[in-house]
């Protein structure tokens, strides 16, 4: 076989185990995430049982089966939440949970921030301003997608956003930049397709992307040579 097959061969099963990798990936983190909730108590309980009965579960205290075990009662204990939520007796609840929390001053804030957050993805944000953005980031001359998640003014009355930044392939990172509500270029994504865009690096954009970009004029090398006098700005 040729060296040129071997390498062509090669590249186009890299780019055909990328995205099962990347998927693969993905659903490992949130099934270790979900699964790590309720591990401790399943492990427990599958040890005693094997303790108890080795001669017929002696053989269930392993650990995949105790995670994957873990990882389906989180799911339902997610239901269970999700549904007791929509109920008055469920936001009782809550409410009563978030009282508890709220006297924890630690504790208060990482959830208070978590909660608005949530909140923050299902709604639009004040002032008009749309969910999805693009701003100048890391510098003027590239952009990148970021979601406003709050629209306040400074002491001189500028109206400003906060526009988180997330990395990719794992939007989990990120940065916060606080921008100018008037150089955000607004787009017409939702959250879902610019998280969808956000996770393929880009792969999952469309053909023609729903935004422009302000043109701005390149300055010539003679702007930048020509000697500036005592009165001019720098």
């Amino acid at each position: 076989m040729r060296p040129f097959y071997i390498q062509r061969y090669l590249f186009t099963g890299l780019l055909t185990f990328i995205p099962i990798w990347l998927t693969w990936a993905v659903f490992k983190s949130i099934f270790s995430l979900l699964s790590e909730v309720n591990l401790p108590w399943v492990s427990a309980l599958f040890d005693a049982l094997a303790r108890a009965f080795p001669e017929t579960l002696g053989h269930i205290n392993q650990g995949w089966l105790t995670s994957l075990l873990a990882f389906i009662v989180t799911l339902i204990a997610l239901y269970i939440a999700g549904f007791a939520a929509n109920r008055v007796f469920g936001r009782r609840m809550l409410a009563a949970f978030e009282r508890l929390i709220d006297r924890i001053p630690i504790a208060h804030s990482i959830y208070g921030g978590a909660k608005k957050l949530m909140n923050m993805l299902q709604s639009k944000p004040d002032g008009g301003t749309q969910r999805v953005v693009l701003i100048d980031f890391p510098s003027p001359e590239l952009k990148s997608v970021g979601f406003v998640t709050h629209v306040f003014t400074d002491a001189n009355g500028m109206e400003l956003a906060a526009v988180y930044v997330p990395t990719t392939p794992n939007p989990t990172g990120g940065y916060l930049e606080i921008v100018p509500l008037d150089r955000l270029i607004a787009t017409d994504w939702s959250v879902d397709q610019a998280m969808a865009f956000i996770l393929s690096a880009g792969a999952a954009a469309p053909d023609t992307l729903p935004f422009a970009l302000r043109k701005t004029a390149p300055s010539s090398p003679q702007e930048h040579d020509k000697p500036r006098s005592v009165g001019d700005s720098p």
